[in-house]
Formats: structure tokens, sequence, C-alpha cells
């Protein structure tokens, strides 16, 4: 009889921005890696005599977990276990697919056997080959107790094929929230289950053990570049609104020189002017500076800006997101931006998501923080 621990990876890039992981190979968040920590801690005294991970940075990084305390353990990497591959979806914001592929996102989020894309994996291949690997690591370590770390596609995957049901139904199933662990026995060409996705280790750091962002669910938006001269009026009211609730006043506050700004970004970068939308009601806009802190390798945002019924839904982070992947792309590696010292609430959602501050201005109304993240 061979244990088997089968985990999902820490909370990683994509689950926070809300884009379609798939191959892409992300880093895990900050709350990702406290995730680790604690998934360490929960293995810590479970035999274990060998570890497996897909070779994507995500579930690497999460089955160092086993290490902590069993570190005459090596990870053995297998591609085989990857998530789905998503070909053209890879990177791409949920909304967006939301928005101009309803259909295909629909059968995708229900596990439909019936979703595919062109230049994606079906669930059946991913079953195929994932339940293939799954069997052959079982057999080679007959007697002995293994943990294996993949993806969330994939282990819903096998779970169907272990439980004997097709992947539609796989829903009814426990969902496995990041490093949730499911344990199962494997003898005689069977595997039977002990538990499914016990997430129980994420309450043991007690208060170091930041709580999981908000689950984004049914909340979708769509990110669209438009001509600035076709959108002055509305920029201009969503840096007015956020001028006015960063500093309670608009004494300083000049609409044509930013909006003059803004259309120097786009005339740069068509994708730097951005406006969120939630569904089809627009909800704020992102305006990125591609010039601005280029010779440092810098990113810059001159705007992050949610109207005030969809502050604290969770598109702030996900706006985040796409001037993270943006900046990327270009090849920058770290990201600033100015916030008001008066601003607690900006404050309070940069420092949470990785910014420091690295110096700042004076201004007539107030010192104007300089904050940087690595990206």
């Amino acid at each position: 009889m061979t244990e088997i621990y089968l985990i999902r990876h820490a909370q990683a890039e994509g689950n926070i921005y809300r884009f379609m992981q798939g191959h892409w190979d992300g880093d895990v968040t900050e709350t990702g890696r406290y995730q680790i920590k604690a998934l360490a801690e929960k293995l810590k005294d479970i035999k274990i005599d060998a570890v497996y991970s897909s070779d994507l940075k995500r579930a690497f990084l999460t089955a160092q977990a086993a290490l902590k305390y069993h570190p005459e353990i090596r990870i053995n990497t297998d591609k085989r276990i990857r998530e789905i591959n998503l070909g053209p979806w890879e990177g791409v914001p949920f909304g967006n697919l939301y928005y101009h592929h309803q259909e295909e996102m629909t059968l995708f989020l229900s596990d439909s056997p019936d979703w595919h894309i062109e230049g994606a994996e079906t669930f059946e291949q991913v079953t195929h080959r994932a339940y293939e690997a799954l069997c052959e690591i079982a057999r080679r370590h007959e007697g002995q107790s293994v943990v294996i770390v993949s993806h969330g596609v994939t282990l819903r995957c096998l779970q169907s094929r272990m439980m004997g049901v097709t992947i539609d139904k796989a829903k009814d199933l426990p969902i496995s929230k990041n490093t949730g662990i499911s344990h199962y026995f494997f003898q005689n060409g069977v595997f039977t289950p002990d538990y499914i996705g016990d997430s129980s280790h994420l309450n043991v750091l007690g208060g170091e053990l930041k709580k999981e962002p908000l689950a984004f669910g049914g909340v979708f938006f769509r990110f669209e570049a438009e001509d600035p001269a076709q959108m002055e009026a509305y920029y201009k009211s969503c840096y007015e609104d956020s001028w006015y609730f960063a500093h309670r006043n608009t004494e300083h506050f000049n609409a044509d020189t930013y909006f003059r700004s803004a259309v120097l970004h786009y005339r740069k970068d068509k994708d730097s002017i951005i406006k969120i939308y939630e569904g089809n009601e627009e909800a704020g806009l992102l305006d990125l500076d591609p010039e601005r802190g280029k010779k440092d390798d810098c990113g810059w945002i001159s705007l992050l800006y949610l109207k005030e019924e969809y502050r604290g839904r969770g598109l702030g982070i996900q706006a985040l997101g796409q001037a993270v992947m943006h900046f990327r792309k270009l090849g920058r590696t770290r990201l600033r931006l100015f916030a008001a010292e008066s601003n607690a609430p900006a404050l309070s959602f940069y420092r949470k998501h990785g910014f420091k501050e690295v110096g700042f201005e004076t201004a007539a109304d107030g010192n104007i923080l300089l904050m940087e993240r690595g990206i």
C-alpha cells in the first residue's frame, strides 16, 4: 500500500490577480509564502519518503515545505502533473475572457467535458497524463508515503478519475484551497480517499498567517484601452475624484495637466490607459506611464482609481496585477507610484501588496510618498 498526499500549490499571482495561469510560470504571493510555512508545520510529523512536484515555480516552491523537517529528501519534478495548458487564454484576465468568451468560460468554470479551445488541452488530456504519472509514482513507492504538489484543475481531473466520476461531477467533491491536502491510499490499482482538501493548517501560525483575499468567484471585469481623446471627461472625472479622496479638497488639482500627460502615455503605448469595468459598468481607470522610471528599470503607475462603490471588492488588486504584468513584458523589474501621506486607505492597500516607502516629496497638501515594490 502507498500513502499519497496530494497538495495544491500555494497562492500564486494568477490566483490573486485573477488571470488564467495554466503553464504561465509566475511566482507565489506573500500570502502564499505564509501558506508554505504553515504547510511545513503540517508536514513536520508526517512520514515522507518522496516528494514530487509539477515543474512550474508555484508548485515547486510549495513542495519545498516538505523539506523543512525532511531535509534529506529531494524534490522530483514531473511535467505530467503540471496545470492544464490553456493556450491563448494564459495570462488573460478572467474578466476579459468572460466578457469576450462567455459561453466558453461558463463551460470551463463548470468543468464541462465539452470545453475546448484551439491551442489548449482538454480536461480528458490532462486527466490522462496526470493519472498516468500518479499511478507510476504510487507503484514506484509501494509501502511508502509520498507528497505530490500539483495544481487546481489538474487535481480536479485526478480526483474525478480516482473517485470514478466524470469531470463535470468533480464539482461535487470538496475543493482544495491553496496548500489544501488530500490523503489517499493506493492498493491493488485502486485509490481510496482518507480526506480531501484539508486546509486546517492555515490556522496554525495565528496572527502571522494573513487571511486569504476575497474569493472573487462571480466578480468579473474587463480592461480595455481607449483613445484618450474619446474619454477626456471620464479621465478628468476619475482623477478629480481620486484627488479629492486623497486630499479632501481640489485646491491644487489641474485636470488639464494630468489629462495631457495621459495623452502622451497613450501615444507612447496604447495599452497604458486602461478603463476598468465590472460587467458592463464603468468601475475605474488605470493610467500607466511607459517612460517615467524607464532608465531605472521601473514601471510607473500614474493613477489607479476605483469608484467608491467598487472599492473593497477585490478589483484593486486585479488592476495592480495588470500593471505588474504590463511592465514585466517591457522588462521592468520594479513598480513605483506616488501616494499622499494623508490617504490612509491607499497606503494600507499598497503596503499590503508589497510596496515600501523609498522617498517623499513635500507638497502644499502635505507629503507625497514615493512607493516601490519589485515585480
